[in-house]
């Protein structure tokens, strides 16, 4: 979607550039990186992309490498540049780790209707134009920079926890099942309830002071979890 910010990682100084100057006059908003390690340090201390252009061979490491770590950094969405058209590499990728790919040399107009065709089916920008929501005097959310404001400290979210949060909140103090949540957070994944749990437990320990006693976040055993507190600005369930 225009505005989107664009993380490239591209070994190829100039295509990289290119690719940044084109996206950059048709609104979007790029940072180019050479290498894994750069780019990676700007995810994890700068900023959250909306999404990201992905060579497959970068001088520190694999295309597949860098990928994982910057899953294991957030649930970005990327996109892989590559340089032959390998099926069995392709569903690979794909089924590991991309949304999309594009073979080089890349065609800038393809590029970015790819770009606007992955940012446009997730539903983690939906939330982008609220604003700050102030739960109570300790916590105020701030979901379209991906971020907690816990005690007067900021808390870095995943997009996967804000859009959590985004869900929650938007049906407080109601519960919300299991399946809905799974359903609205990982449409077109098959992703089972440990995992749920697993980053329902990452958030509490972001925004609880005792996350074996949550205040915010409580578990409905069985059911689902609950936002316990409905900011006043907000408008009923979205669905």
């Amino acid at each position: 979607m225009k505005g989107s910010t664009v993380l490239v990682i591209e070994s190829d100084a100039t295509l990289g550039r290119s690719i940044a100057g084109y996206l950059a006059s048709h609104t979007y908003q790029a940072a180019v990186f050479a290498d894994a390690p750069d780019a990676l340090d700007y995810v994890q201390n700068e900023a959250l992309p909306n999404i990201v252009l992905l060579g497959m061979d970068l001088p520190s490491s694999s295309g597949f490498a860098t990928a994982k770590q910057l899953k294991m950094l957030a649930d970005l969405p990327i996109i892989f540049m590559m340089a032959r058209s390998d099926e069995e590499f392709q569903v690979e990728g794909l089924k590991k780790f991309a949304e999309d790919f594009v073979i080089n040399p890349v065609d800038f107009r393809e590029l970015e209707t790819r770009i606007q065709l992955v940012l446009g089916r997730l539903p983690t920008l939906n939330y982008g134009k609220e604003p700050v929501i102030r739960i109570d005097s300790q916590l105020s959310i701030d979901l379209a920079q991906n971020r907690a404001f816990v005690a007067g400290r900021s808390m870095r979210l995943t997009p996967t926890e804000a859009l959590l949060l985004h869900v929650l909140l938007r049906h407080a103090p109601r519960v919300v099942q299991n399946h809905a949540l799974l359903a609205r957070v990982w449409p077109t994944e098959s992703v089972y309830e440990d995992t749920l749990r697993v980053h329902m437990h990452r958030l509490r320990r972001k925004l609880e002071s005792d996350s074996h006693h949550p205040r915010y976040i409580r578990t409905e055993r069985g059911v689902g979890y609950r936002f316990t507190i409905r900011p006043s600005n907000w408008p009923d369930d979205e669905s």
